[in-house]
């Protein structure tokens, strides 16, 4: 029988931060962009942002789980438990698990479809085929190494400007440099996942963007993506307020395994980078945001 607590190792809770990232940040560049009061703010809409931010990131690991597992790519793993590939829980199970949180972002996204504009529909089902083909079916772009190029689109560019839009139904610059600082620390972490599993991805034939570019030069993008975070700091002050320089102050939590990764940092040892990495996107967010609401 598989546990409560292997379901929750299996929905990957340390990329979850890359799921409440996007939100938080639209919804600070949606204050300010309206100027309004906090208390006058539609929160429940941020919430069901939040909601089908969530659902795709657990919906999207579970996927992953599962046509990773039944390729074999989950066979010989370094980092952690999966549940396919491990035997922990049925292929069955665990693609019935993602369709499952596929379907709460989609009861979530359709009630903000309904109180905003009814293409965003289109825009969830756009998410969610994405979310199914980074490595389910036949080609999956994963193994194609345009992992990266998706993550930044949608768990950047899309959801944080997607927020903003349904808090203000406008479309706003600064949402877009969000979705930019957003979109490269959530490539951060997968850069960081892919450089570590360079050798079994290798073996598997999985030609992820790691083991096209090689191990030295993935580490030089995983540092030039945290610098793009920073510069997308600066682009965002610059377009509201200079409170919102505060956000810089993530790359005291960035350097540590910015520096692990460009120390050579291999296997095992790149696990932490991950949560570390997770951690730095949800501290940008949070700073830029802060300043924003209360600017605003």
């Amino acid at each position: 029988m598989t546990s409560p607590a292997d379901w929750l190792a299996g929905a990957r809770p340390r990329t979850l931060p890359a799921a409440v990232a996007p939100v938080l940040a639209g919804t600070g560049v949606a204050a300010f962009v309206d100027g309004v009061p906090l208390g006058d703010l539609a929160w429940w809409k941020a919430l069901l942002a939040l909601v089908v931010s969530l659902a795709l990131q657990v919906g999207v690991n579970y996927a992953n789980d599962y046509s990773d597992g039944i390729r074999g790519t989950d066979a010989d793993r370094v980092g952690p438990m999966r549940l396919v590939g491990s035997g922990t829980a049925t292929p069955q199970a665990v693609k019935t698990a993602a369709f499952a949180a596929f379907g709460v972002a989609g009861v979530a996204g359709l009630v903000l479809a309904a109180t905003t504009a009814w293409w965003l529909v289109a825009v969830g089902l756009v998410c969610v085929v994405a979310a199914w083909f980074y490595t389910g079916g036949k080609t999956p772009y994963g193994y194609l190494g345009l992992g990266e190029v998706m993550v930044f689109v949608f768990f950047g560019l899309v959801a944080v400007m997607g927020t903003t839009f349904v808090l203000t139904q406008t479309w706003e610059w600064p949402a877009l440099y969000a979705g930019v600082g957003i979109g490269s620390l959530a490539c951060a972490i997968l850069v960081a996942n892919n450089l570590r599993d360079i050798p079994t991805d290798t073996v598997a034939g999985k030609r992820t963007l790691a083991v096209r570019l090689g191990d030295e030069r993935t580490r030089y993008l995983y540092a030039f993506l945290v610098l793009v975070a920073a510069a997308a700091v600066v682009a965002i002050a610059a377009a509201t307020t200079w409170w919102a320089l505060l956000g810089l102050v993530f790359l005291g939590r960035a350097v540590a395994p910015t520096r692990a990764v460009l120390g050579g940092a291999q296997g095992p040892a790149l696990i932490p980078v991950l949560a570390a990495t997770g951690a730095s996107e949800l501290a940008w967010s949070v700073l830029v945001a802060v300043p924003l609401l209360v600017r605003g």
